[in-house]
């Protein structure tokens, strides 16, 4: 027999991959609490009891896709097998396929949302701890905080293009992983 908290948990998870479901299918349009609600097959009124409002919905489902990338992270740092070189460009490419794959999941990670604005840096920070140890790893703990901006705002840049289509444009000519093996090649070397 399930209990009380076991079923308003089941609820709530149920509730989020709904949401998530949304979001990657319509972006943040398509996220109400209503539709979440309908394809999470519960009652009208239970995405209202387990949270306040779409922004702390999608607050939460930022937090779980950065913690999923922090998992990520720590567990190709702590990778033997990979040169410092190879584990940041394991994490650099993670970013990249997110973006790709999830571009409105990629976009609600980096915002600022409204009633919270410091949500997702807060959310960010453990996968960021982890980033910038491996950019450590590879340039020296002093340069870690500058290449590591540099790489994260070039990765932005790199998926921003990527999924407007921008880089398959004849005049660029390159693929995204290219761009992403020239930074860590670029970085790897400036030692």
């Amino acid at each position: 027999m399930t209990s009380r908290a076991e079923s308003a948990a089941s609820t709530r998870r149920a509730l989020i991959e709904a949401a998530a479901e949304l979001l990657d299918l319509g972006g943040l349009g398509a996220v109400t609490l209503r539709a979440v609600g309908a394809r999470a097959g519960v009652t009208r009124g239970a995405p209202y009891t387990h949270f306040a409002d779409k922004e702390s919905l999608l607050i939460e489902i930022g937090t779980r896709a950065w913690e999923r990338l922090a998992d990520q992270s720590a567990a190709l740092r702590a990778n033997t097998r990979l040169s410092s070189a190879d584990k940041l460009r394991g994490l650099v490419t993670a970013f990249l396929k997110l973006g790709r794959q999830q571009p409105h999941l990629y976009r609600l990670m980096f915002s600022n949302p409204a009633g919270d604005p410091t949500a997702m840096a807060r959310a960010a920070q453990r996968s960021q701890d982890e980033f910038l140890m491996i950019v450590a790893d590879l340039v020296g703990e002093p340069d870690a905080r500058r290449y590591g901006a540099l790489l994260i705002g070039s990765v932005n840049g790199i998926t921003g293009m990527e999924v407007s289509n921008q880089l398959a444009d004849p005049k660029w000519g390159v693929k995204a992983e290219e761009l992403v093996d020239t930074l860590v090649d670029m970085i790897a070397n400036v030692n």
